[in-house]
């Protein structure tokens, strides 16, 4: 069973999962490549000077990778509550099982309606629908979480990137027993 399993990997959902491999959890990203970053252009992004959407993702996929987090490219289809979590069915015939999942999905409410998570008007234009999550990215369903877009937060991919740090933070922390801290030092060469 795997510690985190997150539902997409644009910046919210890759993010957290760097956050989350780097922390030494089990992590799994199932993400079906049709987000809306693919389509974006970014000259906003703090310490990227202009960068494309996909090569930005293709880039958060590699980071991930590198921390050890698995990467499945295949599409979520259904979440189901198990004893100790949650199993994560694919369109590609695959289950998953994880403590707990982060819903990363974009523009889509979809998949965690079915599960019974609650959902509320969006917030921002074109923003049909978000999932209801509180400061720290639960959303009612215990060990359910959501993060980026479909949590509320601007669609700006810097804050996204920023909301699924946040929620990866978070479960890290509540997995430990206590609050993670993630930072790197810079050792200059001599």
């Amino acid at each position: 069973m795997y510690d985190i399993a997150i539902i997409g990997a644009g910046p919210a959902g890759a993010s957290a999962a760097i956050f989350a491999a780097k922390a030494g959890k089990k992590t799994i990203v199932v993400d079906s490549d049709k987000g809306a970053t693919r389509r974006a252009w970014f000259e906003n992004f703090y310490g990227i000077e202009a960068i494309d959407g996909p090569s930005l993702v293709d880039i958060g996929i590699a980071q991930l990778k590198k921390f050890g987090a698995e990467y499945v490219l295949d599409e979520a289809a259904s979440i189901a509550a198990i004893d100790g979590g949650f199993a994560i069915a694919t369109t590609g015939g695959v289950s998953y099982e994880a403590k707990h999942v982060v819903l990363a999905t974009g523009l889509s409410v979809e998949l965690g309606e079915k599960l019974g998570v609650k959902v509320a008007p969006g917030t921002e234009p074109r923003i049909k629908s978000i999932f209801e999550v509180d400061a720290s990215g639960r959303t009612n369903v215990p060990g359910v979480w959501a993060a980026g877009t479909v949590a509320g937060v601007s669609m700006h991919g810097v804050i996204t990137a920023g909301d699924g740090a946040k929620v990866a933070i978070n479960i890290i922390s509540e997995l430990n027993g206590e609050r993670y801290v993630d930072h790197d030092v810079f050792q200059p060469k001599a």
